[in-house]
This record gives structure tokens, C-alpha cells and sequence, in this order.
């Protein structure tokens, strides 16, 4: 099973997803590990509640940059609730067991067993869950 997360990460970064600047977005928030030098920035352009594109720019090592690209694909066409839900169960699942209903999101969950690479993992999801307003 970890070969398989392993290969899900290596693709994530290789293959980053919705990896562009969105210059008319709604939502941005830029945010850095200075303990790495891993940074982020995502965007969001949200339509009568609903994010409809979801997107990063960053660079750092290839969990944070895998897990902002996996990030872009979990919220664009979720609404509000929805994202704010998705983002809780990640980072609750990073801090306590893995939780299969999240998918390949569960690739992440390995990266514990190194817990300096935790703040990695969780570093776009972070920035989103600040960005959103009210939070």
C-alpha cells in the first residue's frame, strides 16, 4: 500500500494539477515554511458559493507541492461548507489516524512517520483554510 501512496505523491508532483496564478481570483493566500523553504500560494474563484477553480503556485519539496496540487482537485466544484469540511477532516486525519473516506488524500497520512514533514503536507491547506473569510 505505501508503493501505491508513494506513486500517487510522485504524480501529484510531477504532474501538478491546477498549478497556475489566478490573477481575477476571489480567494489567495500565500503562506511559507521558513523551517524549509517550502512556499505557497492558493487561489480560488467562487461562484455563488461554490468553488469553481481552484489553484497554486509554490515551490518546495515534493510532498508540499504534491499535496497543493491534490488540495486544488478535493475543493474546485465543492461549496463553501463543503471545502471548509474537506479541509477539517485532512488536517484532523494528519494530526490523529488515517480516514479512508479521503482517498488518495490518505497518501498524505504517511508522511507522519517523519514529523518534520507534516507541516509540508498541511502547508496549502493551511493557507486555504486562512484565506477563507470569517476564519
Amino acid at each position: 500500500m505505501q508503493s501505491f501512496y508513494r506513486e500517487i505523491l510522485l504524480d501529484h508532483f510531477e504532474h501538478p494539477r491546477n498549478r497556475r496564478e489566478l490573477g481575477d481570483a476571489d480567494i489567495h493566500e500565500h503562506i511559507d515554511n521558513p523551517l524549509c523553504g517550502d512556499v505557497v500560494t492558493v487561489y480560488a474563484k467562487v461562484h455563488d458559493g461554490t468553488f469553481e477553480e481552484v489553484s497554486f503556485i509554490g515551490r518546495g519539496c515534493s510532498i508540499s507541492q504534491a499535496s497543493a496540487s491534490m488540495l486544488t482537485e478535493q475543493l474546485t466544484g465543492k461549496s463553501r461548507e463543503e471545502a471548509e469540511e474537506k479541509i477539517d477532516a485532512f488536517l484532523e486525519m494528519m494530526r490523529t489516524e488515517a480516514k479512508e473516506e479521503l482517498g488518495e488524500l490518505a497518501a498524505l497520512k504517511g508522511v507522519v512517520q517523519t514529523p518534520n514533514r507534516i507541516r509540508c503536507a498541511t502547508l496549502a491547506w493551511d493557507a486555504m483554510r486562512r484565506a477563507l473569510p470569517g476564519q
